[in-house]
């Protein structure tokens, strides 16, 4: 069995987690200049809550590799319930915190769910980036 090497895939998704923060970023810019800074704000937070939202799935999805991997060895190997909370539960911990923030703060909600697509066209950059990048 052929072993692959994980260095080039964090490299990604490094690049997918840092590019979702300077895209939802400019966004917030540009929608705060154009429309309001209510609307600004509702896509600055809508970056984080998506930025948040990769951590916490290549966080559970790391925790599944290394417990499959180590699953070969043992069958005692267990996932963590954190990290079974975080891959399951992150959807809902979005919609709360968007539902909270909607309610107390009075930011629009199409301005979030704009910002949560930060992460759609940074993870379309960063493949963009290493299609281009492997005809070198």
């Amino acid at each position: 069995m052929e072993t692959v090497d994980p260095a080039p895939y964090h490299l990604t998704e490094q690049r997918i987690a840092q590019l979702t923060l300077v895209l939802g970023a400019l966004a917030a810019v540009g929608a705060g200049l154009l429309f309001s800074i209510r609307v600004g704000a509702g896509v600055l937070i809508g970056a984080l809550l998506a930025w948040l939202n990769f951590r916490w799935l290549r966080k559970g999805l790391d925790a599944i590799a290394r417990v499959s991997t180590a699953r070969a060895d043992s069958a005692k190997a267990r996932l963590p319930v954190g990290s079974l909370v975080a891959l399951l539960g992150r959807y809902s911990l979005i919609a709360a915190f968007v539902c909270a923030i909607f309610i107390v703060f009075k930011i629009p909600v199409l301005s979030m769910l704009v910002g949560l697509c930060a992460l759609g066209a940074a993870t379309i950059a960063a493949s963009l980036y290493e299609i281009l990048r492997s005809w070198d």
